[in-house]
């Protein structure tokens, strides 16, 4: 792993307008936490106008501001919107054909004691393969109060792991957004951030979900509430139309499928090297392992698998389809405008005045771009805007890095984002309503786990990077 001085052969020397970046860009970061927080606007709109805030108070042309911000709306929702909207799709279909039901009693009908909170930790992490977090937790919720209750356990010794297992692959593992957008920016290849992610995934929910939910239970003793944020825990929600719910084996193949279909992908690539004078073959994969093809191909795959074979009418697939974008909407916009501020901020300047910064202070691109998602995880409380905005401030820097290497500094954007979810992060308030807690034990529970997972996550992103 290479310091940023042996990376930029000639760096510019810090100026007064370099400095002038960097105050307009901490102002406009905490312009969006108070109006988030304090004015509670919503995010969408307080990202809009602390994107107009950076560009205006930088110097940068009215025009080239709002075409920044388009610019980078645009684009990140190119790379991660459709895979959004097609998730939402993918985990409405899983839960109301009884497939998530199906998982979780297969795999609970197995262990018993201890071994429970391992259980949970596979579960979410097999049913958050395909999903944006805030699906997989709602989806979850009922599962978790059940297991719960029937296992006669503390809350947190359940929710936990479930929790770790969510988190961590939003945070580290394509298809979710946030790695999706790291590894576009820094253009590290797909496979191997996917193969390396998984293998620092795995891990990190073992050591920050079973393990970590030990003293969690012990730092929050409390029981499944009756009933969660509104949510009725007495089902688990399949559709009632659903005349027999696929097996396990089914489920279980339908939720890796896309995933299968990215790493088939690199294996191709690793075998058919030649990108100049590929073979059909790869390019057969090359097309099916994109992330979009392969997310539609998954969807395609759960209209028959989740809807048809069970009994589910075309009218009724179409109605579920429908109704499973609505609630990520926001989500969608958020992200986007996101994207907006982030190239609001390299568009002023900003990234070349850290990345000047960083090469005088003869820093590592990982942890560059490890703490810079810090701090703006930490600021903004958005995994996801800080993902979009470290990736490409520290893009530039990742030219003269080895293919896996740049895949790791990617995975160590994604750790950073993960750092201490707190007041400003929607996940927090999630959290607290579903679960039923104070914001005190929220903070004991949710935010000790989330900055365990990022620092963790970032510890085996250093030694991977010092082995490979």
């Amino acid at each position: 792993m290479k310091p940023l001085a042996t990376l930029a052969a000639a760096p510019q020397p810090w100026s007064a307008h370099d400095t002038q970046l960097v105050v307009v860009a901490a102002i406009g970061i905490a312009l969006i936490v108070l109006l988030i927080v304090k004015a509670k606007l919503h995010p969408f709109l307080s990202l809009v106008l602390g994107s107009a805030f950076v560009g205006i108070a930088s110097g940068v042309e009215l025009g080239k501001v709002i075409t920044n911000f388009e610019a980078g709306v645009g684009g990140t929702l190119q790379e991660v919107g459709l895979l959004i909207a097609l998730g939402a799709m993918l985990g409405k279909l899983l839960a109301d054909s009884g497939g998530a039901n199906r998982v979780v009693d297969t795999l609970l009908s197995k262990v018993s004691g201890a071994a429970v909170p391992w259980a949970m930790a596979l579960v979410a992490v097999i049913i958050g393969l395909p999903m944006f977090f805030e699906i997989g937790l709602v989806l979850l919720l009922p599962v978790i109060v059940l297991v719960t209750q029937r296992s006669n356990s503390k809350l947190m010794r359940i929710a936990i792991p479930a929790l770790a297992g969510l988190s961590v692959l939003h945070g580290l593992v394509p298809p979710h957004p946030g790695p999706l957008i790291a590894i576009s920016a820094v253009n590290a290849q797909l496979g191997t951030t996917l193969a390396l992610g998984l293998l620092i995934a795995l891990p990190t929910v073992i050591i920050c979900g079973p393990l970590f939910s030990i003293l969690a239970a012990k730092w929050v003793p409390v029981g499944a509430p009756k009933r969660a944020g509104g949510v009725d825990t007495s089902h688990t929600g399949a559709d009632p139309d659903v005349k027999r719910q696929p097996t396990f084996l089914v489920t279980v193949l339908t939720i890796v499928f896309p995933v299968v279909l990215m790493l088939s992908k690199a294996l191709v690539d690793i075998i058919n090297p030649d990108a100049k004078n590929p073979t059909t073959v790869r390019v057969f994969f090359d097309f099916i392992g994109q992330p979009l093809v392969a997310m539609t191909l998954a969807v395609l795959l759960a209209l028959v698998t989740f809807g048809y074979a069970v009994g589910l009418k075309g009218a009724k697939l179409s109605h579920k389809i429908g109704a499973s974008v609505g609630p990520i909407a926001a989500v969608i916009l958020i992200v986007g405008a996101g994207g907006g501020f982030k190239q609001t901020l390299i568009g002023a300047g900003v990234g070349d005045a850290v990345a000047k910064w960083a090469t005088g202070a003869n820093l590592s691109v990982l942890l560059l771009g490890y703490l810079i998602a810090v701090a703006l995880r930490l600021a903004t409380g958005s995994a996801t805007v800080a993902t979009i905005t470290a990736a490409g401030i520290v893009a530039p820097l990742a030219g003269s890095l080895s293919p896996t290497h740049t895949a790791l500094l990617a995975l160590a954007v994604g750790a950073g984002s993960l750092f201490l979810s707190h007041v400003n992060d929607a996940g927090f308030w999630l959290v607290k309503e579903l679960f039923g807690l104070t914001i005190g034990q929220t903070f004991k529970t949710w935010s000790v786990m989330e900055t365990a997972i990022s620092v963790v996550g970032f510890g085996f992103v250093m030694i991977l990077s010092v082995l490979i």
